[in-house]
């Protein structure tokens, strides 16, 4: 038995392994049918009984051959045309006959036996089926019999067996641990059975390793399920082995309750680093995935880990792959679709325990190739194949684009190749489509896109693969085998098609269906379907040229609105048969009509991202596929997709939403006709946490008691549950003995304070006491119990303790701490309050006062004894003028830092001149709320201020900020630990508000640069001024004199709105022009203007400099000079007279003159460079003058003058005299015969240079010894005969006529060795020697000098010439002699010795006289006579 097809009227695809095999499955069912009509063909011949038989004993033996030869036959054969195979077949049956008629009785008797025995097995095969599938219906997996555990000894076989019923008849398979097992991995381990519905598995020669979870998996296209058992395999040690299982567990004995999992009896499964709730895009890569903790750890057992999808086990496929490391369990999605949306579930089962956790997973749409176009389709599936058509479905997009969709394109591409083809021309509104134009066998893929007016959108996730068969047709021919019954009935014409129905009616097609004839002999049969309008009978064949082989037909081409009757014929090759009853009335149009809108939208609060969105279902909806929830911010009117995947139900969590902001949500139902319209929308609901109950209150403490009644106070709860809280009940009980009685109400009516006086107590009764909170969710979980409390007259007379104290604004160096007065209060009233603190871990003897005296105020902002980072508590005391009571309960401990992300009130004033302060909190809970504070009493019913929250922000508004509203404004946050700020309005604040909220009342354009006037190249005339910012809307008016000025011939206007810059131009100004001009600004309610006076002097001079300036660019448009004729002393101390010259040509010429006479330049200018120069060398005296120089061509000319006279000849030669100086040389010292010469070179000197000299900060005296002068360009000093006083310090000073210039030589120290080590004489020499004629002259002197100087004599300034007469020696470098041999007359006259060495030299002059003595009285007497003579 061969079957061919699984599944019925519904094409059940994922039997076959891989698509191979199921290409594989429908060739082969075309070959058998094919090869079964040609036989059936054959049987309507006549033949014998013999000749049958005989047949049929053939084919049984073709049963027993392989599967293999049975296919290629069945392939070979139906490459054959049928009457070929008619021909053949007919003269195979003559030749059987003929043998048949020659074979032996038993031979005969034998292929008898063998065809019953076939016959036996077929009918029990036959039977067995229908026994599985009674009701002719597809049936999900169902375990029977399910596998038991086991417990055995090493070395034994165990053999696990189940039984599983559904239909089609599941697969089973084995798993150890999850894993597949392989029997051919281990040959001989595992023996692997299945009969009819029985499943065995048998594990041989069981070792400790087989120690295991076993899992049967029963799966078929309607599910899998599986079912588990443990084997434990025990050794003959009495123990299990320790690695295996947990450590410590093996001195447990054996008869402990062991479970498939070891010794534990529960398994608590934990998940940790769960998936969020998660966002993606069409065409990402998405991975869920969860930490999994399973107490307690057995080793060698894995979890079962199943991934669901809206509840649907998720198998891999190429979309999606699951992966389990031993303690993370991973779900990935390779490439994101529309479909994978959906709430994602993740089961693990250990044992008979399991835990699940879920997370929804939202797929946004791909951005979208063509703008506009709609987004793409999805859930593609075959509802329908046959070997005609295959009816393809979708859902429609939740986004159009912008615009509606007009209808889809259908796209199909046969599987193994790529290439796609359009199935409709033009788009089809309805969801369900069918495919014609199929190759029947061949398998195919589909895909949808949808269409609007601005293109098609992308298209949808490919489809299953389908295969263009006929389910009737393969369910049928499944049970048949390749055998010919022994009795045929002669070719008979099939008999008419019934229950012949419209399945389906659309404006596009209608959809026909029918069951087969009961008369229709063994031979294939095709219909034709024929129509006939409605009234009438005249009937027209639909098919004639395509008969139809499936018992289903697509009809399309037919009028919309039309009426139609139908009706159906069978063929055969007997003939045409009689046509089917006729269908009722069929009008062409969509009888599913589109959905009705959703009606009752309300959204509720789930989380502080997320709202619940619940509606009433559409009514009288059909078919209906779900629902698409779209999402608005409140006056944005901006739309988005909530789902990209409808949703069946009423109710949809709508995630991914903003904190604070506030949504309306409206809702359409979707099914194959269409979207229907959108529901109303919504109520706008804010995104924040559910409300929930709050917690209990704590620190319940006795404030005051009196005979019959107690005054109880505690502390809020810690979470409000997300709503404020409206109150307080109270329950006391007594307590006697020790023993506690019944509960009882203290108050019916809500408390609103964190206090109350419960009455009618009985005196020196023992009472406990427990208080619950209330919000508008409900009542919370009551405190726990309170300590006992008596109830007896307090009195003393103290203050009680303070209540209700908590902290606030905590930063790094401060924090504020509130508190409220004590309910009793002594015997008398409450004076102030004292705050202490200390350290967190400090004790009791450690608290320090913060204040020394009493404050008056319920609190107190703490700075300047926090340390950051230190944890504190505080407390508080009341004072009366009886002393100091109770301290209060403890507020902390709170750390002294500022947290990251802390923010401040901040005052903000908006365009309109509204003040107001704002706060913003990121730390906030999702049950936090705002309270704002005056001088921290609570500012909620102020009629003066305006409170308005939003998410994570607050803001205060004054409504008429005054001297009243002067104070500390402070903001907290509920439910965080101490979050908030605070601002101070003092009067000076006041002022700096009240100012700026009148300037944004009348706004002003600020003004970057006031009006201002220049004047431009060719004398224009530039009025301009900027603004900070100019917006689009920005007016500006021109105003002159009073009077409003437009743009014309003479005003041009410009205003660059980016710069902010606002011009206007003129291009001569006239008389008539002086005057006031103003610039005013419009921008919206900003007002600006500036202002500029032109009159009088101020206008005139801008005339002048307008005219100036129009001249100007007149005679620049000929040769001019840029830059005028102007000196310049050079380093060489030259005058450089220079000007730049411009637009010039070749032609220009430049002429130079000095006072009026032209000067001759040598050069001819080039113009290079633009610089025209003349150079002036040695300038003195007798270059001044007035210079000129002229530039000219066929342009026109220009001129400019230098006057180098008077004044300014002056600063120039001072600037000469200036350079002359910085030229000058270092001094230095040079020696002369006459003594030492001190000098400086200049580049050249100028009488107006004057020099001086002076001597250790003294002017030199110039004298014949010390002279100054100047010899060409050196300047100098000389000093002849220098003596030990010359040394010192000798400055020469140039000085230019403004500013001295000097330079200094040091003649003194070891530095100057000229005046020490020069050559001298010392002594020995006489000034006058007179000596008698005839004597000798002996002279003796004493030298000094380093080096040793040179001597040499003189006489009358000549130089000597030693002889023999008169000789000179020098001795030692120290002493020379002087001696003349005989004196005489002759020898008379004025002898020198000259000393010299490189320091210098020295002349010491003496003279001879040489007398006779007859001469000598002769003279006296002659002197003698002279006189007397006088005397007379």
């Amino acid at each position: 038995m061969v079957p061919i097809f699984s599944g019925r009227q519904v094409h059940v695809s994922g039997l076959t392994d891989t698509e191979e095999e199921r290409i594989k499955e429908a060739a082969a069912y075309i070959a058998q049918r094919n090869l079964l009509a040609s036989e059936e063909g054959i049987m309507a011949s006549k033949q014998s009984a013999v000749s049958k038989q005989s047949a049929v004993s053939k084919q049984s033996a073709v049963s027993k051959q392989s599967t293999v030869s049975k296919q290629s036959t069945v392939s070979k054969q139906s490459a054959v045309s049928k009457q070929s195979a008619v021909s053949k077949q007919s003269a195979s049956t003559l030749h059987q006959e003929e043998a048949f008629e020659k074979k032996s009785r038993k031979v005969a008797i034998r292929e008898k036996a063998e065809h019953l025995s076939l016959t036996k097995t077929l009918e029990e095969t036959e039977a067995f089926h229908r026994k599985l599938n009674e009701d002719h219906l597809l049936h999900a997996p169902e375990f029977v019999i399910k596998p038991r555990s086991h417990t055995v000894w090493e070395k034994e076989n165990v053999k696990l067996h189940c039984s599983v019923s559904g239909w089609p008849e599941p697969r089973l398979t084995w798993y150890k641990n999850q894993v597949p097992i392989n029997v051919h991995a281990n040959p001989g381990k595992y023996i692997i059975e299945s009969r009819y519905g029985m499943h065995t598995l048998e594990i041989n020669a069981c070792d400790f390793e087989d120690t295991a979870q076993y899992r049967a998996s029963a799966m078929n296209v309607k599910g899998e399920l599986s079912a588990y058992a443990s084997v434990v395999v025990k050794r003959y040690k009495g123990e299990f082995d320790e690695t295996r299982f947990h450590a410590g567990v093996s001195t447990l004995p054996l008869s402990f309750a062991v479970t498939p999992y070891g010794y534990a009896s529960k398994f608590e499964i934990h998940f940790d680093d769960k998936f969020d709730v998660s966002f993606g895009r069409e065409g990402e890569t998405m991975s869920l995935g969860c930490r999994v903790v399973i107490t307690p750890e057995i080793k060698h057992f894995q979890p079962e880990i199943q991934w669901y999808r809206n509840g649907a086990p998720v198998s891999p496929s190429k979309w999606v792959q699951t992966h389990w490391s031993g303690d993370r369990a991973t779900l990935t999605f390779s490439h994101l679709n529309k479909e994978d949306e959906g709430l994602y579930t993740i089961r693990v089962r250990m044992g008979d325990y399991y835990e699940q956790y879920s997370a929804y997973v939202f797929v946004r749409d791909a951005d979208a190739e063509i703008e506009g176009a709609p987004a793409s389709p999805l859930d593609v599936v075959s509802l329908d194949a046959n070997k005609d058509y295959i009816i393809i479905s979708w859902k429609q997009p939740a986004v159009d684009g912008g615009s509606p969709i007009l209808g889809y394109f259908i796209d199909k591409c046969e599987v193994g190749t790529d290439s796609w083809s359009q199935c409709n021309d033009t788009p089809v509104k309805f969801a369900r489509f069918p495919v014609t134009g199929l190759i029947e066998g061949r398998s195919y893929i589909f895909r949808v896109r949808a269409v609007n007016k601005n293109g098609i959108g992308l298209p949808s996730r490919v489809s299953e693969p389908v295969a263009a068969l006929d389910p009737a047709e393969k369910a049928r021919l499944k049970k048949c085998v390749l055998f010919t019954f022994p009795c045929f009935s002669e070719g008979i014409v099939p008999g008419p098609p019934t229950d012949l129905s419209v399945t389906e009616a659309t404006r596009s097609y209608v959809v026909l269906s029918w069951k087969p004839p009961r008369q229709r002999g063994h031979e294939g049969i095709l219909y034709f379907v024929e129509k006939c309008d409605a009234g009438t009978e005249n009937w027209q064949r639909v098919n004639t040229e395509l008969p139809v082989k499936s018992p289903r037909f697509a009809l399309f081409d037919l009028a919309e609105g039309k009426s139609y009757r139908f009706r159906v014929r069978c063929s055969n090759s007997a003939g045409v048969g009689e046509p089917s009853e006729a269908t009722e009335v069929t009008v062409v149009g969509d009888k599913l009509d589109i959905p009705k809108p959703p009606g009752k939208i309300i959204p509720s609060r789930n989380t502080d991202t997320s709202v619940i969105v619940s509606w009433e279902e559409s009514k009288d909806a059909k078919e209906l596929v779900g629902y698409y929830i779209e999402s608005s911010v409140v006056g944005s009117g901006k739309w988005e997709p909530c789902n990209n995947n409808p949703v069946k139900g009423s109710r949809f969590t709508c995630h991914g939403l903003a904190t604070g902001q506030s949504y309306i949500f409206r809702v359409r139902a979707v099914n194959a006709a269409g979207l229907s319209e959108y529901s109303q929308d919504s109520e706008a609901i804010e995104v924040k946490a559910a409300i929930a109950a709050p917690s209990p209150p704590c620190d319940i403490t006795c404030l005051e008691s009196f005979r019959d009644s107690m005054v109880l106070g505690w502390k809020q709860p810690d979470k409000t549950g997300g709503a404020e809280i409206t109150g307080y009940y109270v329950n006391y009980r007594e307590v006697i003995d020790g023993v506690p009685g019944r509960w009882r109400e203290a108050n019916i009516k809500a408390v609103s304070d964190e206090a109350y006086k419960i009455s009618n107590l009985k005196e020196n009764m023992v009472y406990q006491f427990q208080v619950a909170a209330m919000n508008i969710a409900g009542l919370g979980v009551p405190s726990a119990v309170s300590e006992c409390f008596k109830c007896e007259e307090w009195t003393i007379a103290v203050p009680g303790p303070p209540h209700n104290v908590k902290y606030s604004e905590v930063r790094k160096t401060s924090l504020v701490l509130q508190w409220k007065p004590p309910v009793h209060s002594g015997r008398t009233p409450v004076t102030g309050y004292f705050v202490d603190l200390k350290e967190a871990n400090a004790k009791d003897d450690q608290w320090r006062g913060l204040n020394k005296a009493a404050i008056k105020n319920t609190y107190l902002r703490v700075r300047g004894c926090l340390q950051e980072g230190v944890s504190y508590v505080l407390r508080v005391r009341a004072i009366n003028q009886a002393g100091v009571g109770k301290p209060s309960d403890l507020a902390g401990p709170v750390v002294a830092e500022t947290r990251p992300g802390t923010k401040e009130v901040v005052v903000n004033v908006d365009d309109d001149g509204v003040i107001s302060l704002n706060f913003e909190c990121d730390q906030m809970t999702p049950n936090s709320q705002f309270n704002w504070s005056k001088d921290y009493i609570p500012t909620e019913d102020s009629p003066r201020l305006d409170i308005e929250s939003k998410g994570n922000k607050t803001k205060m508004t004054f409504k008429d900020l005054g001297m009243e509203d002067l104070g500390i404004y402070s903001c907290d946050v509920t439910d965080t630990d101490g979050i908030g700020s605070s601002y101070l309005i003092d009067e000076e604040e006041l002022k700096r508000l009240l100012a700026l909220s009148q300037e944004h009342k009348f706004p002003t354009v600020p003004v970057k640069s006031e009006l201002a006037v220049e004047i431009l190249e060719k004398g224009q005339v530039r009025f301009w001024m900027q603004a900070e910012k100019l917006s689009a809307n920005t007016k500006v008016t021109y105003i002159f004199n009073d009077k409003e000025i437009f743009e014309g011939p003479k005003y041009k206007m410009h205003i660059d709105r980016n710069t902010g810059i606002i011009e206007m131009f003129m291009e001569k100004l006239q008389d008539e022009d002086e005057g006031t001009y103003t610039f005013q600004l419009q921008d919206g309610k900003a007002t600006g203007h500036s202002t500029l006076v032109l009159i009088g002097d101020v206008y005139k001079k801008l005339q002048k400099e307008a005219e100036f300036q129009r001249q100007e660019w007149i005679r620049k448009q000929g040769p001019h000079f840029a830059e005028y004729l102007s000196w310049e002393v050079t380093g060489e101390c030259n005058v450089l007279l220079k000007c730049k010259v411009a637009n010039i040509k070749k032609e220009t010429h430049i002429v130079w003159y000095k006072d009026e006479r032209e000067i001759s330049v040598d050069e001819k200018h080039d113009f290079k460079d633009g610089i025209c120069t003349l150079l002036i060398t040695e300038f003195s005296k007798k270059d001044a003058g007035i210079y000129e120089v002229i530039l000219k061509d066929d342009r026109g000319k220009d001129k400019s003058r230098l006057k180098l006279v008077d004044e300014a000849f002056k600063e120039l030669m001072t600037e000469v005299c200036k350079t002359i100086a910085l030229s000058a040389t270092d001094l230095k010292i040079q020696s002369t015969a006459e003594g030492i010469r001190l000098y400086s070179f200049v580049t050249y000197y100028v009488d107006d240079l004057k020099v001086n000299w002076s001597h250790n900060g003294t002017p030199i005296k110039y004298t014949d010894r010390v002279k100054s002068g100047v010899t060409g360009e050196q300047i100098w000093l000389q000093i002849n005969e220098p003596t030990p006083n010359d040394k010192g310090k000798y400055i020469m000073e140039l000085f230019d006529g403004k500013t001295g210039h000097q330079k200094m030589v040091d003649l003194s120290g070891q530095e100057t060795p000229i005046l020490a080590d020069r050559a001298r004489v010392v002594g020995g020499l006489p000034d006058v020697v007179t000596i008698q004629e005839g004597k000798a002259l002996n002279l003796t002197c004493i030298v000094w000098g380093d080096p040793t100087p040179e001597v040499s004599w003189l006489k009358n300034e000549k130089p000597l010439v030693p002889d023999d007469h008169c000789s000179v020696k020098f001795e030692a470098g120290k002493t020379a002699y002087f001696t003349i041999n005989g004196v005489s007359t002759a020898d008379s006259g004025k002898y020198g010795l000259v000393v010299k060495n490189k320091y210098g030299s020295e002349i010491s002059d003496f003279t001879i006289s040489v007398f006779i003595p007859e001469e000598e009285a002769r003279k006296a007497t002659e002197q003698s006579q002279k006189g007397n003579k006088k005397s007379k």
